[in-house]
């Protein structure tokens, strides 16, 4: 039986306006609650921030979707329909997937595109063994979804049964790295699919294999594109809460909770104000910070954060994908550099996105859109990072660092042509309240995984106070975290 907050739960207020907290909301607002969203920012999203200038729309936050099937249930809690609120645009090339070597994949939606890309590529044993390995994903996602990611865990013991059986016995608790050498022979395939684990914050030598159904998202279910940028997806969310009756307090901070015995009555905003409230969903990344008599993570660990860079150049930019993963040659050594040693990575794989190749509306004519996000060491020295790595002073160097890397893998012409940029790294990360600087949250370790994962109601502190977002149950990532919402608001509503 799971735990729900006892005694009333009439008015609800939720802390945060990001993807959890809409998720929250629309919940809570579909089951009949009075719902008012605090939010300290001026609009929604939290860390699907956007920026706009020039005529350029800058993602600061996520830039890859998937799972618009999440996005649809969440709506359908008022009685929305996805298609009113969101345009989304199945991307036909999921990834561009770009090796040292010179060679490049593309990575089709479509199975026997993809084998054919294979089979080119690698040859047709490689492409045999995709086939066989998309279907395997495909079905360790099922097994997975029920019973260890949609729903919530108050124990080890919930877990107990014939998935947990059937995950064990399909070598879900080896390694991820070995898990996927089995699969395929080919060093760019192994990397493909294992990159994948930085997702979850962990190295694939060290993540279990299970986490191999990350890629069950986005190769194997393929990747959309909202019209407008992610951001389309909380400004959606917003309205749809907003015209179901959902209240938004924003550019409004959070002072306080203050408690009556075990509850939780009033919610103290910053400029004196008090809401009363008989349940409050808090979706910080660290909210023992502000809830009182909550304990934060033992020993936490926490996943390596990332420098993320985001332009607008005055150039066309012919020939580029919409994502492109760039691997540089090293491989298990960049992992050991962010993971261990604390240092930024000597020879970097990064993640470039270029929406603009499939949304014209989020760059002028002539011009694109380019994101770049490097993974960096955090600043929690427990969890391999660096808090001593000045960022202030070492920030420009890196950009130039990144900007060249970009031309000598193909980009040619993005460094001459900025209009428009903004960039990110684990200072700013930290300056914005997510903890050792982070935006990646709690590692997917098997001590912060699943039942270990911090609950979306937890034991101690007040008794009607709901967790949501990627610190707790499911974890991170953009399905996630709106899973998260789904799951505060039945901690509530039974």
């Amino acid at each position: 039986m799971v735990r729900t907050v006892p005694g009333r739960t009439d008015r609800v207020v939720v802390v945060g306006a990001g993807l959890a907290g809409l998720a929250t909301a629309l919940r809570l607002r579909g089951a009949g609650r009075e719902v008012t969203v605090v939010e300290r920012a001026a609009g929604p999203g939290g860390r699907a921030g956007r920026i706009e200038r020039d005529g350029f729309a800058l993602d600061t936050g996520p830039s890859v979707f998937t799972a618009p099937e999440i996005v649809a249930d969440t709506l359908a809690a008022v009685g929305e329909k996805l298609e009113d609120r969101l345009e989304l645009r199945p991307l036909e090339t999921s990834y561009r997937a770009q090796f040292a070597d010179g060679t490049h994949l593309d990575v089709h939606a479509d199975p026997s595109a993809f084998a054919d890309e294979v089979a080119a590529l690698c040859g047709p044993v490689e492409a045999a063994a995709l086939r066989a390995y998309l279907a395997d994903l495909a079905d360790l996602y099922r097994l997975q979804l029920d019973t260890f990611i949609d729903r919530n865990l108050d124990s080890p013991l919930d877990l107990l049964g014939a998935p947990l059986v059937q995950l064990a016995r399909r070598g879900g608790f080896r390694r991820l790295s070995s898990h996927v050498d089995r699969a395929f022979a080919d060093d760019r395939l192994r990397r493909l699919f294992s990159f994948q684990a930085l997702y979850a914050g962990v190295s694939p030598f060290r993540a279990l294999a299970a986490y191999a159904v990350i890629a069950q998202l986005d190769i194997g279910a393929g990747v959309w594109h909202p019209v407008g940028g992610i951001g389309a997806v909380p400004q959606a969310l917003a309205a749809a809460a907003a015209d179901a009756g959902v209240e938004f307090r924003y550019d409004t901070g959070v002072a306080g909770l203050h408690s009556s015995g075990d509850r939780v009555t009033e919610v103290a905003l910053d400029g004196g104000e008090r809401l009363p409230a008989d349940a409050v969903v808090v979706t910080t990344d660290a909210p023992h910070r502000l809830v009182p008599g909550l304990r934060g993570p033992r020993r936490p660990v926490y996943s390596p954060s990332c420098v993320a860079l985001h332009v607008g150049v005055r150039n066309e930019l012919p020939g580029q994908a919409h994502h492109t993963i760039s691997f540089g040659h090293s491989w298990r050594g960049v992992f050991d550099e962010l993971t261990r040693d604390g240092r930024p990575m000597s020879d970097p794989s990064l993640l470039i996105s270029m929406p603009s190749v499939t949304d014209r509306s989020l760059a002028p004519e002539g011009g694109q859109v380019v994101s770049v996000v490097a993974p960096t060491p955090n600043l929690d020295r427990r969890s391999g990072g660096n808090p001593d790595l000045d960022w202030d002073e070492l920030a420009p160097r890196y950009r130039e660092e990144l900007l060249a890397t970009l031309e000598a893998r193909g980009f040619t012409g993005v460094s001459g042509s900025i209009q428009v940029e903004h960039m990110d790294t684990p200072r700013t990360w930290a300056a914005q309240g997510m903890a050792a600087g982070t935006p990646f949250a709690l590692a997917h370790t098997f001590g912060q995984t699943g039942p270990f994962r911090p609950s979306t109601l937890p034991r101690g502190g007040p008794e009607n106070v709901v967790l949501a977002g990627s610190s707790v149950q499911p974890g991170v990532g953009v399905p996630m975290v709106l899973i998260s919402g789904r799951l505060a608001a039945e901690r509530i509503t039974g």
